[in-house]
Formats: C-alpha cells, structure tokens, sequence
C-alpha cells in the first residue's frame, strides 16, 4: 500500500534469513554486513563518552546526597554500580559483535519468537519513557539557552494549569528541543556515530571548565563537609535503593548494547573495554556534579543543594556563560536520547512490527508517543528521579541475566542465526506457542518480589510493610534471582534442539555457503562490497 511517494509497507528483506517470512525480518533487522560493519573503537569509546555526559549522570550523586548520603559514599555507589554493570553490559554487547543481529534477534534464541515479546515490549515502554525524560532535560537546557538571550522569557505569562506540573515557556522550550531534535531520529546509526564523536568533545570540554569554576569559585564548598544524615537500618536500605536508581539508569544498555555492537568491524574482545573504562568515566561525571553543585550552594545561598544543573547555569551572571553551558546540556540530552533511548526503542518497534517499521520510523514514532508520557512531573523531586530509576531496573535486571547466561552458559556462545529468523525451524520453537516458558517462569521470580515495593513508590498510600525492602534492590535480586532460576530450568530441562555443535554465522549466508545442506544463494545479494573482505571467525571466541 502507499500513498503517493510513501510506502506503508517498509523494504523487506530478500536474503535468506527472511524465507519469504516477513513476519520476523526486514532490511534493518537483517545481520550487518561487513560492508555495514564500521563502528571501530574510537566509534565506541566516543560513543560511551557520549552517553555519559548527559544531565542524569551529573545528577547521579547529587541526587543521592538530597536523600540522606554523603559525598564520599555517593561516588562510591556510583562507581560500585558500574563496575557491576559493565560485566554485563560487555557480555551481552559482545553477542552483537560476533553476530552482527540486535537485541530483540537475540531475545529469541532465550525466550522463543513469541516469548521474546515479553523482553522487548518491556525494554520499548521504558526506553520511550526514559526518552520523553531526556526531552524535559533538554528542554530545560534550551529554557536556560533562551533566557540568557531574552531575559524576559522567564517572566512570560504562564497559561497552563498549575497542576500540571510544567509552564509555559518550559512547554515553549520542550516544543523546540523536540523539533531540533526530529531530524537526529532520521539518521542512521552508522552516521549518528559522528554526534557521538563531536558531543564527546564538546561537552566533556564544556563540563570540565565548569568543575575548575567550581573549585576557582569557592574551593570544595559546602557540602563536602556534610555527612550522612541517615543511620542504621534505614542507610542500609537508602544506599541499596541508591545503587539500584544508578543500576537502573542503564540497565537498558545491559541488554540493548547489541543494537550498536552489531556495527562493529572489530573482535568482539573490545567489549571488554567497558569495565574499566565505565565506572571511571562515570564516577568522574557524578564527581563534577557534586563540586559543581557544592560550589552553587555555598556561593550563591540557595535553600537547598541545586542538584539540578540547570538550576545551578541559572545563578552565573554572565549569559553568554549560561547560554554555552546551557548549550553543552542540551547537547548531552540530545546525544545520549539517540544513544540509549530512540535506537533502542526503533529496535523494539521494528521487531513488534517489521512489515511496517524499519530504523527510521521507530525512532519517529518514539519521538511521537514521548508527549503522552508527561515526563517533567517524574523529576520533580530527587526522590521521584530516584523512584523512576528503581523502577526501570526490577524489569530490566532479570532481562539481562538470561540472555547472559543463555549465551554464555547454556548454549556455550554457540547460535544459528539462519534459526533466529525462521520459526518453522526446531531450534528456537520450543513448543507450539513459541514461547521458552524457563525464560518466563525465571522472569518472573526476578520480578515478582520487587512490585509491591513498586506499587507503594508510585502510591504511596498502598502500605506495603516490609514488601518495601526487595524493591530497594530489585536489580541485583531480580538478576541473581532470575540467573539461578534459569540456569537450573535450563539444565533440569534441557532444550536439545538449541544445543547446537557449531555456531552459524551471518556471514556463512552473505558469503553463500551451505548451511546444514540448505543453499543460501539468495544471501548473495546482501553482500555487496563487503566480500572482497572475506569470511572468519572474530578472534578471541570459539563460536565454531
């Protein structure tokens, strides 16, 4: 069907992963290429740099402190949480690097073609969700931008309802971030890279400049001398639901690092790079933030810490300062909306509905439905960024553990890509309905004990006891609660089907080869150029 020049229906794929079934594959859901396989590692490094400089990650510590925590200990969760997830974000990133397929590919080979559904529907809710709450740091950004030129545009009349929770020049900004933001969604990853690499410049330069104000302006501050607030049992409790809000920040990336390693053209070894180079990076991050932060308090004599750095650019007298550093914010929101939030979520779309979305529509249609999420009312407060970042991670956690121990333990890194696209074929089946029911009853186990504590943070008049407690780690036990579960259904009942003796790789089809007997000749045409490369193992893994 089409209209005009637009097609309803997007290009599908012609190769043999798709078996005249457009129901599991088009052309962006294919493996990569090697023509397509240019990320290298400065692709990569600037790309994690990127998305680390974003206002969350400033906020990171500063908002721990606001709950009751000191400075000391606020990095220290920061830096103990990715050290954490960068194991996982390494392993199941280094999946897409071997294979060259993204996550909602890989999803089925744990938890079978309809099963998968529950992973992917469950990561696109939260990367729309978490987009949508870019769009508000953003558009405070382009706020703080706007009135160091017109200075007039803070006072404009306010015609929405209080309760609502956003004004009208707030609304104005958000308007404007979005619309800048629309033609970034249309690129496609392997240009994006260049964003990544220029904000990786930009706006570490411009922050950095911001932490020797800060020393400069009023040495360590204020709140480098404060202590903890909280004690015994209850900073127990506030430091395992601090670490999990950081864990849940980018528990997304733990399981969607795929959708951008499948660009590698390097050895699957670099994903390795992330464990030590994550938790440095971000701990120097939350470490701006609190000397950033620190300075404001004592300098300017805020009531209360300005953990919000836009609040903090607010107070320089200088707007040509307030404008570039609001300029670098609205940067960093851009970047890493693209980076962690509207790639993952076209993903997730395009996988739900590969006949009518490819890469391009996804991220258009998440930019869309964002609006409907009023994202400014979760940052109100410190406690509900925090809340918002618990409740990302219980889902997300267990997500992560099985495809790490499916591939790493179960199937001994061994898959049939070829099977990943063909249902009809018994390697992923698992039975009549699609579904790895291991994965599902293992989900929910991690799940599970965590939603009263999820019900009480989003009404806080359900009284939930001590249920409360779960939910204030929910990562961590949903992930080791879910690996256990897993990894015992898989091993008392054995998927003999998926136990396959040597991997098949997306290159056996592009290149032409038989697989198990079957011709792939139609794989021919998806090559291109890249056959003057030719066709190998990535070194460092033993897929065959």
């Amino acid at each position: 069907m089409r209209f005009g020049r637009f097609h309803l229906r997007v290009e599908q794929s012609r190769s043999a992963f798709a078996s005249g079934n457009a129901r599991w594959t088009n052309l962006d859901l294919d493996p990569v290429p090697r023509a397509g396989r240019v990320w290298g590692p400065l692709s990569f490094i600037s790309y994690w740099i990127s998305d680390a400089f974003n206002a969350a990650t400033w906020q990171f510590a500063s908002s721990i402190i606001a709950v009751g925590l000191s400075w000391r200990e606020s990095l220290g969760i920061v830096a103990l949480s990715f050290f954490i997830i960068s194991f996982v974000i390494a392993a199941n990133g280094a999946v897409g690097s071997i294979y060259h397929i993204p996550f909602p590919v890989i999803a089925r080979a744990s938890w079978g073609f309809w099963g998968s559904y529950i992973a992917i529907i469950s990561r696109v809710i939260l990367a729309i969700f978490w987009f949508a709450i870019q769009n508000v740091n953003g558009a405070n950004a382009v706020k703080a931008m706007i009135s160091a030129i017109w200075p007039s545009f803070l006072s404009m009349k306010n015609t929405i309802p209080q309760d609502q929770g956003i004004e009208t020049n707030t609304m104005i900004a958000y308007m404007i971030f979005w619309i800048v933001q629309m033609p970034f969604l249309c690129i496609h990853p392997n240009k994006v890279r260049w964003l990544f690499a220029t904000k990786s410049v930009l706006v570490p330069a411009a922050w950095i400049a911001i932490l020797i104000w800060a020393f400069v302006a009023e040495g360590k501050g204020a709140l480098f001398e404060q202590r903890a607030t909280v004690s015994g049992s209850q900073y127990s409790w506030v430091w395992l639901a601090s670490m999990t809000s950081v864990l849940g920040n980018y528990a997304t990336l733990s399981v969607n690092q795929s959708d951008f390693s499948r660009y590698s053209r390097v050895s699957a070894k670099w994903q390795l790079l992330y464990i030590p180079l994550l938790p440095v990076i971000f701990t120097f991050i939350s470490f701006i933030g609190i000397a950033a932060s620190s300075a404001g308090w004592t300098r300017y004599n805020t009531p209360s810490i300005p953990w919000d750095p836009i609040e903090l650019i607010s107070h320089w007298d200088s707007r040509a300062a307030r404008f570039f550093g609001a300029f670098s914010f609205a940067l960093a929101s851009l970047g890493v909306n693209i980076s962690a939030n509207s790639i993952s979520a076209a993903n997730d779309l395009m996988a739900l509905f590969p006949t009518y979305v490819d890469l391009r529509r996804g991220q258009i249609i998440c930019g869309v439905i964002s609006w409907a999420l009023v994202p400014w009312k979760i940052l109100e407060s410190a406690s509900n960024f925090l809340n918002f970042m618990s409740a990302y991670a219980i889902f997300l956690g267990p997500i992560a553990a099985i495809m790490l121990w499916d591939f790493w333990l179960i199937k001994n890194r061994k898959y049939d890509t070829v099977a990943l696209y063909q249902p009809d074929t018994p390697i992923y089946r698992f039975n009549a309905w699609l579904v790895n029911w291991r994965a599902v009853v293992a989900f929910l186990v991690g799940v599970i004990p965590s939603l009263p504590g999820l019900s009480n943070s989003v009404n806080s008049r359900i009284q939930v006891g001590v249920g409360i407690h779960p939910y204030q780690f929910g990562w961590l036990l949903g992930f080791v609660g879910t690996s256990l579960v897993y990894i015992a259904l898989s091993y008392g009942f054995p998927v003999r089907e998926a136990l396959i003796e040597r991997a098949v790789l997306s290159d056996e089809v592009y290149e032409g080869r038989e697989v198990e007997g079957e011709g792939v000749e139609e794989g021919r045409e998806e090559l291109g150029e890249s056959k003057r490369e030719g066709v190998g193992k990535e070194k460092g893994f033993a897929v065959y």
